[in-house]
């Protein structure tokens, strides 16, 4: 059996229980499972688990293939599923698709089959569709969101998002502002990731990519702009031996102030 899902989909397990299931029902013992996670930009040469399933199917290994969502091979191009049918045919395996309910078997006759594999195909090509209105709906939500004003991804090290807005953890952002003036001082990458608990990695990523928004209180993006209004003004820290006891007293403020609002 077949199951595939995408990095953002949601875990395999389903989909193969499911399919266990189905084969649990037809009596099915000897089964050999093929789970597969890919990028949805992934194409046939890149997923190694579906070809490594049609050599086996060309090698005979099986009498029947269970795929969860056989729609989900129309990614792979509009003719996939045909080849994929036709694949399996080709060498005395039948095909059970769970998501539309098909079942084309080696004894079938032959225009049975032909008409099965359009079935499938036409099925194929309308959730290709679907799938592609429903990226754009996200995409058109995601534009929205941000046009109001509104964080849609992961936050920078040091803010927070706050319904749908972003904002300033005072404690992390001091804590990562320090780290990146200590590598901006001349300390090394190891000696402050060490002292810090701050991945080297992210915080090379931090000092060459988001400098000037933690040591000058710069960003070109106006949302990431508004939340530094929490902890404005800042002292430019890109200057030698910057004094960031000030900050550390407005975080405090911050951070009394916010206490007294929770409560």
């Amino acid at each position: 059996m077949y199951a595939r899902v995408s990095t953002s989909d949601q875990d395999v397990s389903r989909q193969l229980d499911e399919a266990r299931e189905h084969l649990e029902r037809l009596g099915v013992e000897d089964v050999e499972e093929y789970p597969e996670v890919v990028s949805g930009a992934a194409d046939t040469d890149t997923r190694e688990v579906y070809n490594q399933l049609l050599d086996d199917v060309e090698s005979g290994a099986f009498d029947l293939v269970v795929v969860h969502e056989i729609s989900r091979l129309s990614r792979l191009g509009p003719t996939e599923i045909h080849k994929f049918i036709q694949h399996c045919l080709e060498h005395d395996t039948g095909v059970e698709a769970l998501d539309v309910g098909l079942k084309i078997h080696v004894d079938d006759g032959e225009l049975q089959q032909t008409i099965y594999s359009m079935v499938a195909r036409l099925m194929g090509d309308l959730a290709q569709i679907e799938h592609q209105q429903k990226l754009q709906r996200i995409r058109s939500g995601v534009r929205a969101a941000q046009s109001a004003g509104k964080w849609t991804g992961r936050p920078p090290a040091g803010f927070v998002v706050e319904d749908g807005y972003l904002r300033v953890d005072p404690a992390e952002f001091l804590h990562v502002r320090e780290a990146v003036a200590r590598v901006d001082r001349g300390e090394s990458f190891a000696a402050v990731s060490d002292d810090t608990g701050i991945a080297e990695s992210t915080l090379r990523s931090l000092h060459q990519d988001r400098r000037d928004l933690y040591l000058g209180g710069e960003a070109e993006d106006e949302r990431v702009d508004e939340a530094l209004t929490d902890v404005r003004p800042l002292e430019d820290a890109r200057a030698e031996g910057p004094d960031l006891e000030e900050l550390r007293e407005r975080v405090e403020r911050l951070e009394q102030a916010a206490d007294v609002d929770d409560r």
